[in-house]
């Protein structure tokens, strides 16, 4: 998802399509926010398993 952001931001910055720029952003912060969510050990999303 940050990748994507990534990708957007820079399409939208050279196109000057602000649409992109934003939703790019947008993507970034989501994407850093779950990633840091995940890495400190919390589930997000995750499927409860019943075993």
């Amino acid at each position: 998802m940050i990748l994507l952001g990534v990708i957007l931001l820079v399409i939208g910055f050279i196109a000057g399509i602000s649409i992109l720029w934003t939703i790019g952003i947008i993507l970034v912060v989501i994407g850093a926010v779950l990633w840091i969510l995940g890495a400190a050990g919390h589930a997000v999303g995750g499927r409860k398993h019943y075993w």
